[in-house]
C-alpha cells in the first residue's frame, strides 16, 4: 500500500548548503541545519494513506439544482471506512438512513466500527444532511478529511457537532456551549442553539467556499469561520487542538485540506446510535 510520508531532513539541507563551498557556506549550512532540526522537531511525522479506493462518481447524478445524492437510501455505494477499503459492519442502512449501531464502548469502540467516509474529495461545496440521535448520543460530521495512518479522522478535519444536548455530558463541557450540536467542535458555539430533542430529525448544512465555512441547523445559520486565516489560528490556539496540547492535530488543522485544500466528508462513530439521511453535495465553482 502506497503511503505518503511527510518529514524534514536536516542532513539533506546540510549537504546541499555545504556543497556551495567555503567556510562561510559551511557555517551558514550549520545554522540552517539547526533551524531545520528545530522545525522538524516541532512538526510530528505522519503518513497519509493515498491508495485507498475512491468512489466512482459517474454513478452519482446531479439533479436540476446541481446537487448530488451521495446516499441513495438503499446502499452504501461510494462509502467506506476511514483508513480502510471496506465498510465497517457497525454501519448499516436502516429504513432509508445510514445508521451507526451504538456499541456503548465509546469512540470507535465497536468490534467492527470506526468512522465512515464518502470516498471522494470535495473542495468548494455545499453539504446538506438530516440527522437524529438516540438518547445521550454523540457523533459528528467532518469535512476536508485527510486519512492519516493510525490517527482518528478528526485530527485533520473541522467538525460539525452532532449531539443530544440535553442528555450527553459533552454539552456542558468546552466553552460557552461550543460542544453542543452544530457547533464547530470545541471552538465556536452554534448560535442560536435550535436543535430538536433526541429521536427527532434535524436538518444540517455546511457551506465551504474558498476557506469560508458556514454551518446551518434547522434552517438557521449558526456558525461561520474562515480557514487558513489568523482567526483560524487563534481558534486552534484556544482549543484542545492547540500546538502545545496536540502538535500533530495543530499541524494538520492549520493546513486542513492539504495542499489542494480538499478532502473527504466523514461521519463519526462515537459509540452511540445515530442516523443520517438525505445527504447531498453541491460542488461550488
Amino acid at each position: 500500500m502506497k503511503k505518503t510520508v511527510f518529514f524534514l531532513s536536516a542532513a539533506a539541507m546540510v549537504c546541499l548548503m555545504a556543497s556551495c563551498g567555503g567556510k562561510k557556506a559551511d557555517d551558514s549550512a550549520k545554522v540552517a541545519a539547526a533551524d531545520t532540526v528545530a522545525a522538524a522537531s516541532a512538526v510530528p511525522e505522519y503518513k497519509l494513506m493515498d491508495s485507498l479506493p475512491l468512489a466512482d462518481m459517474s454513478k452519482f447524478k446531479k439533479d436540476k439544482d446541481g446537487k448530488i445524492a451521495i446516499f441513495d437510501g438503499k446502499t452504501l455505494e461510494g462509502w467506506r471506512g476511514y483508513d480502510r477499503a471496506d465498510v465497517p459492519a457497525a454501519w448499516i442502512v436502516d429504513n432509508g438512513a445510514i445508521h451507526i449501531k451504538g456499541s456503548g464502548q465509546g469512540e470507535a469502540g465497536a468490534k467492527d466500527g470506526g468512522d465512515l467516509l464518502f470516498a471522494h474529495k470535495f473542495k468548494d461545496f455545499e453539504l446538506e444532511f438530516e440527522w437524529k440521535v438516540d438518547k445521550g448520543a454523540n457523533s459528528g460530521v467532518f469535512i476536508l478529511v485527510q486519512e492519516v495512518e493510525g490517527q482518528p479522522s478528526y485530527i485533520s478535519a473541522p467538525e460539525y457537532q452532532v449531539l443530544d444536548n440535553v442528555n450527553h455530558p459533552d454539552a456542558k463541557l468546552g466553552k460557552d456551549g461550543d460542544r453542543q450540536s452544530a457547533s464547530l467542535y470545541d471552538m465556536i458555539p452554534a448560535k442560536p442553539q435550535n436543535s430538536k430533542p433526541y429521536g427527532q430529525w434535524n436538518k444540517g448544512k455546511i457551506m465551504c467556499y474558498k476557506g469560508t465555512v458556514v454551518y446551518s441547523q434547522n434552517g438557521e445559520n449558526v456558525v461561520e469561520y474562515h480557514l487558513w486565516t489568523q482567526q483560524w489560528k487563534e481558534l486552534l490556539d484556544n482549543s484542545k487542538f492547540s500546538k502545545d496540547k496536540w502538535p500533530l492535530a495543530y499541524e494538520l488543522l492549520m493546513n486542513c485540506g492539504g495542499p489542494n485544500k480538499e478532502g473527504f466528508i466523514a461521519l463519526q462513530d462515537h459509540g452511540d446510535n445515530v442516523w443520517y439521511r438525505n445527504i447531498t453535495v453541491k460542488e461550488l465553482d
